[in-house]
């Protein structure tokens, strides 16, 4: 079987802009119905893919948070390239982390964080997650369990650097989440087992700006795009973006 590769997408042609940042494990498959509902709202959507995602866990385990980051910065560029002077940002997951701390490093419109940590998970519960990602891709590609197990035993005897710098990223993100002034929606999902949930009223407590709001979604799950209340968390991202103000 061969596996389809995400790559970047940029949908619609309004003048509004909104940055679309998917999660760690995750590609922009994460987010593209979100983009697709926005783009019949009149907005541009542009979502970056990050180095070695979507691609086999070999390459994602010798990338990293600055990678990552510079796909983020690159995306905001292209935005800005295409004429945007206006530019959103919704991430999910690491995505929103990556969301906030754009917040306080270039000028941002506004900042959807849909289930973003601001807690430090240990590096054995990530490690399981690169481990699950690992097997999943590999069954996706149509190896055979035995097949698979042997390849995961050679996974396992490579470094994952990836993950401590993970860690440091959130948590120098988190230490400065009080320096966002931009209009700020925080999402969070009740049944997300992901994260510590409490990360949703860190970011809300903590963000400096009057247009502020915590929503939580009762019905949902960890990657609340693809989940039962994804309609409305749609039309709640768009209502939070019709609020802000435009100049054009």
């Amino acid at each position: 079987m061969k596996i389809v590769t995400p790559k970047p997408f940029t949908f619609g042609q309004g003048k509004r802009a909104v940055l679309l940042l998917h999660g760690f494990t995750g590609n922009t498959a994460d987010v593209r119905m979100l983009g697709r509902y926005l783009e019949g709202k009149g907005y541009t959507c542009h979502a970056p893919l990050y180095k070695g995602h979507g691609v086999p866990p070999e390459e994602l385990i010798s990338t990293g948070p600055d990678d990552w980051w510079k796909n983020v910065m690159d995306g905001y560029e292209f935005l800005k390239n295409k004429g945007h002077q206006e530019i959103a940002v919704c991430g999910l997951s690491l995505g929103g982390v990556f969301s906030l701390k754009l917040g306080y490093t270039v000028p941002i419109k506004g900042i959807i964080t849909m289930c973003a940590p601001m807690y430090i998970k240990s590096e054995e519960v990530m490690y399981e997650g690169i481990l699950q990602y690992a097997r999943e891709y590999k069954r996706l590609e149509g190896k055979n369990e035995e097949i698979i197990e042997q390849e995961m035993t050679e996974f396992r005897k490579t470094p994952m650097k990836t993950l401590k710098a993970l860690q440091n990223q959130i948590s120098d993100v988190r230490h400065l989440v009080d320096t966002v002034y931009s209009p700020t929606f925080v999402v969070q999902a009740r049944h997300d087992h992901m994260i510590n949930t409490d990360s949703a009223n860190i970011i809300y407590n903590a963000v400096e700006t009057d247009l502020k709001q915590l929503k939580w979604y009762e019905e949902s799950g960890h990657v609340i795009t693809f989940d039962k209340e994804k309609d409305m968390l749609h039309e709640d991202v768009y209502e939070f973006l019709e609020k802000l103000n435009w100049e054009e």
